[in-house]
């Protein structure tokens, strides 16, 4: 495969959870200690902390351990790279359908051609 982006993957792999997007959506307000991070969740802290350990190991998450707190912030570089890759991914295809409707423009003015013709 031509398109091999490790750290890439593993950011549309964190942002795939829906209880990982609530994290990275939280963390968007500010950082936060894991146990504010875990509070509005129906699960266990540990489970909380393994969906922090993805969130870290994609690069989104940066956490910091001061005292027996430990404070996690959002990193914003990864979510550019990926925005910036869904932005690729857009243009390539809008400038395919552009052309797909050129082309159908072109062959609906011969269709109207040949009717006016018979």
């Amino acid at each position: 495969m031509t398109n091999q982006q490790p750290a890439l993957d593993r950011v549309f792999h964190a942002l795939a959870d829906p209880t990982r997007r609530a994290i990275v959506e939280r963390l968007n307000r500010g950082p936060a200690s894991v146990s504010e991070i875990a509070e509005p969740f129906p699960m266990a802290l540990p489970t909380v902390v393994q969906h922090l350990r993805v969130l870290e190991s994609s690069g989104l998450v940066r956490s910091e351990k001061v005292g027996r707190v430990r404070t996690c912030r959002l990193e914003a570089a990864p979510l550019t790279r990926a925005e910036g890759w869904i932005a690729e991914q857009r243009a390539y295809w809008e400038a395919r359908l552009d052309r797909l409707e050129d082309y159908l423009k072109i062959l609906q003015a011969k269709e109207k051609g040949n009717d006016e013709q018979s």
